[in-house]
């Protein structure tokens, strides 16, 4: 592979790190706790206080099942800033042992060559972990990562809005033409908050174009070969700008005029501004909240579009990777350490904490006797997508070394349309400009 590659993904994940970031090198990969324990150090994205102390809080239960070696987490910034500190520490022979990536840098992580695909780490069961989040993981037929937050989008419902506007909130619309049809009864009700909000990311898209039967990009959605052209401009592609145009057009969209505005367009939502709300399952716990002593909150399946198969989803979220170039016993540890984190009673605790899919079969078994599901049947919605999805080449999910400037691109095309732009235009654009990124990708492996 050139040396050049490791440029490349610099590039493409970020143009532009902030200078702390790597403030003094990465941790020593060598070095030992004061007790005299190996220390295995774990990368992750995540800032917020409440996944980052449960993460803390595991890696201390594992280094108190033993004392040969130390887990240290460590947050690093975004998921671009993570996944870029790995390519460079590993450059500077200073890497960490476990990286969470997101799912759409697994092909970057995959072409970088500094990963181990953790199906090659000794043996172990994966059955337990269900299959659609396995499959999107699974390349080349080795399992390369073990899923770990993982998450698909739903539809979120006010309740409230949805009764006073003569609907039937236990009967959330599941398709494009009953969306469009609910929220017009809505503003013809005289409904100011009449409306569906999504923030304007890509993610939403590959749902749909998965639920199409359609892959984003050409060769088996860039797992039979590695992908040389999108599917951009396409039928697919111009059903799922027709309905967000056609809800614009009528004043029945709501976003904040930003891209991948996650917790503004919630915001829009739990201020009780639209009926409908289109995010991540992973927002649960947090929308709950929000919404708890204002509105009766509903969930639903994730609407798609008319004559359309529902075919499950793509899933969504990140998983945890395993570096090469250490000593077997520390990557065995590594190995240990994951599927601890990642065990029946941490991802139900998990899931509990934040919404996020339990990745395990068992996790879900030990949550329905529990009675979790009857306690809060919003959440049941996520498992009922997950669990029903039908492994296939679209629902796998696309893998594509410049997936994040074709998400770019795809969300540059959407804000156009909404800004007035011709979809034939806005399609055949960002067809080309995703088209040369996936040549100006290839031709620096």
């Amino acid at each position: 592979m050139k040396n050049g590659f490791v440029l490349v993904v610099l590039s493409i994940v970020l143009t532009a790190a902030p200078a702390s970031l790597f403030a003094g090198g990465a941790s020593d990969s060598s070095s030992t706790s004061e007790a005299g324990a190996k220390e295995i150090l774990f990368w992750h994205a995540f800032g917020d206080e409440k996944r980052s102390t449960w993460i803390a809080e595991r890696a201390e239960e594992f280094n108190a099942l033993q004392d040969t070696f130390t887990v240290v987490p460590e947050r690093k910034g975004s998921y671009r800033e993570t996944l870029q500190a790995a390519v460079l520490a590993h450059r500077q022979g200073d890497a960490p042992h476990i990286v969470q990536i997101f799912e759409v840098g697994s092909r970057l992580a995959l072409d970088s060559g500094i990963f181990k695909p953790i199906g090659d780490i000794g043996s172990f069961d994966t059955s337990d972990y269900i299959t659609p989040v396995l499959n999107y993981y699974t390349m080349n037929g080795k399992v390369h990562s073990i899923p770990f937050n993982s998450s698909s989008p739903i539809l979120y419902t006010n309740k409230d809005l949805m009764a006073q506007a003569g609907l039937d909130p236990e009967d959330p619309p599941e398709t494009y033409g009953e969306i469009l049809s609910a929220v017009r009864r809505a503003k013809d009700a005289g409904l100011e908050s009449a409306g569906l909000g999504f923030n304007v990311h890509s993610w939403f898209i590959e749902q749909w174009i998965a639920q199409q039967g359609a892959m984003l990009v050409n060769n088996g959605n860039g797992r039979d070969a590695r992908a040389d052209a999108t599917n951009i401009d396409s039928p697919e592609m111009r059903t799922i700008f027709e309905f967000i145009k056609t809800l614009n057009d009528e004043g029945l969209y709501k976003y904040t005029g930003k891209l991948e505005d996650w917790d503004g367009s919630d915001a829009i939502f739990t201020e009780g501004k639209v009926m409908f709300h289109i995010t991540s399952t992973a927002d649960l716990g947090n929308i709950s909240d929000a919404a708890a002593g204002k509105f009766t909150l509903g969930t639903g399946r994730l609407p798609i579009a008319d004559g359309a198969r529902r075919s499950g989803v793509v899933i969504g979220g990140g998983s945890v990777w395993v570096l090469s170039g250490h000593p077997d016993a520390e990557l065995e540890a590594a190995r240990d350490f994951i599927l601890y984190m990642t065990n029946t009673e941490n991802m139900v605790d998990f899931h509990k904490l934040t919404g996020y899919y339990p990745v395990r079969y068992s996790s879900i078994d030990t949550l329905e006797k529990e009675g979790w599901f009857e306690a809060f049947p919003e959440r049941t919605i996520a498992f009922t997508q997950l669990t029903e999805t039908i492994a296939n080449t679209a629902t796998a999910g696309a893998l594509i070394g410049s997936f994040l400037d074709t998400r770019t691109i795809l969300e540059e095309a959407v804000q156009k349309v909404l800004n007035g732009a011709d979809i034939e235009d806005a399609l055949a654009e960002a067809q080309t400009l995703a088209d040369t990124k996936l040549a100006e990708y290839k031709a620096n492996l």
